[in-house]
């Protein structure tokens, strides 16, 4: 018998040397969620897992290109959307994913690293609110991202109320918003996911120590497998949470900076 073909997610994000996030950090969630990974680089990096140090974003026609030939090829049943890197390559995307509009979209909107070094300036965030967010299913933002996404850099109030953002990111398009509460100032992670008409669900999860390069990758990126098996957003929002926390409980750290979430933790070899 022919084996059963999995679903297939398409991931555009950056390339991460580390392994920790970006396009890799993909691949591996993706496959070690039974699903098959395809992948559209959007931007080359130097980093470690202290923190990036360069971007070179792609070229849009690249990135428009690589897409096309992959998806009049392979059919998908989920989009993931990472690292842009600037106004060109945030056009690009939405330009191919605007022709599918019966796939779920799960965009990442990276700002910064987790050491906080810039990934993106006013302008892509513009772009990312004026042409990505109309076509997102699932908008992942920590509370950070959530309240920059809304805001001006010189006004953003760090005291915005998380409820008040994701109203505004509904009204820009998303259809939900899942706002994690890991940079927040309480003894869990609460994260909570918004639709149209207000709070769907919330989920309180136990705050790790440490910090982790990739753990948003990591969960936009189970998310839209969840999706692309068939799950409504709130179960697949739950399901992969549970497999994010795993991955960080069971994290690795190969270097000297952040960890790395184990997104096989259950495979033994």
């Amino acid at each position: 018998m022919p084996t059963p073909k999995p679903p297939v997610v398409l991931s555009f994000a950056a390339f991460d040397p580390t392994g920790g996030a970006g396009v890799q950090a993909d691949i591996l969630t993706i496959a070690a969620l039974g699903a098959h990974p395809l992948s559209v680089l959007t931007g080359m990096t130097v980093q470690d897992t202290r923190g990036v140090e360069e971007m070179q974003p792609v070229d849009d026609d690249w990135v428009v290109d690589q897409a096309r030939v992959l998806l009049e090829d392979i059919t998908v049943q989920a989009f993931k959307i990472g690292v842009l890197g600037n106004v060109e390559n945030v056009a690009a995307v939405a330009e191919v994913i605007a022709d599918y509009p019966d796939i779920p979209v799960v965009f990442d909107p990276v700002i910064a690293s987790g050491r906080g070094d810039p990934l993106a300036d006013e302008e892509v965030l513009a772009a990312m609110s004026e042409l990505l967010l109309p076509l997102t299913t699932v908008l992942t933002p920590n509370s950070l991202e959530a309240r920059r996404l809304v805001q001006e850099e010189d006004d953003a109030d760090d005291d915005m109320p998380l409820s008040e953002c994701a109203r505004f990111l509904v009204e820009l398009g998303a259809s939900h918003v899942l706002i994690t509460g890991t940079h927040e100032q309480a003894p869990q992670v609460v994260n909570t996911l918004y639709g149209k008409h207000g709070v769907i669900s919330t989920d309180a999860w136990e705050r790790l120590p440490g910090s982790y390069h990739g753990s948003g990758c990591t969960l936009a990126s189970a998310i839209a497998v969840m999706l692309a098996r068939g799950m409504d957003v709130r179960e697949a929002v739950q399901a992969a949470q549970r497999y994010t926390w795993e991955t960080l409980a069971h994290a690795i750290r190969p270097g000297m900076g952040q960890a790395i979430p184990n997104r096989f933790y259950a495979h033994k070899i």
